[in-house]
């Protein structure tokens, strides 16, 4: 069998960093800092891996295995993280076939084998200025390549004039005050806080408004009314560290 080289390093001899820059940088769909700064964080009661419950948090969500007949409770994946992108991008999830979400600040790890506790932190998980939309077979740059990755940071401080601040991300975030490939990095993308905005960015509009409102009109309600597994104390937390008032 003829040897294969590493794929990322086969990609690279062929497309040049800047070129899946430029890809990403024509394509991607940026929440507005207005949007971000009137609610940075919808929905405060997921994270990665929680579970889920029905009846308004009143009851376990089972998910039955057809093969086996076991039933196991229900946990989040991507779901709620996407329905905040895409209500802060003004859009309907069935309008965007083949777009994903993606998380900018999260574990940095291509091969998939550690648990991403930064998206497992429900003050990150839903928050949209951690988040860009991107067409799905472009994704795979961003969950692969550190330098693409790097660069979406870099993009969203200076947009938001905010980066995650989770602990595990304390070196990674200060390798990118020592970014030197600007020739690679995408020209309509801010390189110090609020310089200009990224192409694609979707302004804040009145739709949009009143979906953050509508959301936050559900966390006063669930806080008050939902089920005993509401998770009222996590949420609080994850309030008072965006500063969001009800």
């Amino acid at each position: 069998m003829a040897d294969i080289s590493d794929g990322l390093e086969t990609l690279r001899s062929v497309i040049g960093l800047r070129e899946i820059a430029s890809l990403i940088e024509r394509t991607a769909r940026w929440v507005s800092p207005e949007t971000f700064k009137f609610l940075p964080l919808w929905y405060p009661e997921h994270a990665r891996r929680g579970s889920f419950y029905k009846s308004n948090w009143s009851e376990p969500q089972m998910n039955k295995n057809r093969e086996t007949g076991n039933s196991v409770h229900k946990a989040e994946g991507n779901r709620y993280a996407n329905e905040a992108l895409t209500l802060a991008l003004g859009l309907r999830k069935k309008l965007r076939p083949n777009w994903s979400c993606c998380h900018i600040w999260g574990v940095d790890d291509a091969r998939y084998q550690l648990s991403n506790v930064v998206v497992m932190d429900r003050r990150f998980f839903s928050c949209v200025g951690n988040m860009v939309l991107l067409p799905t077979p472009l994704k795979a740059f961003t969950d692969t390549m550190p330098d693409v990755k790097a660069m979406l940071r870099i993009c969203a401080r200076n947009l938001y004039g905010w980066q995650c601040d989770h602990e595990i991300l304390t070196a990674s975030n200060e390798a990118l005050d020592g970014w030197t490939d600007w020739e690679s990095y995408p020209e309509s993308w801010p390189r110090k806080p609020h310089e200009k905005l990224p192409l694609g960015v979707a302004p804040l509009t009145p739709s949009i408004q009143a979906s953050a409102e509508k959301r936050k009109a559900a966390i006063r309600r669930d806080l008050e009314l939902a089920g005993e597994h509401y998770p009222r104390d996590e949420v609080r937390a994850a309030l008072a560290y965006w500063k969001i008032t009800l």
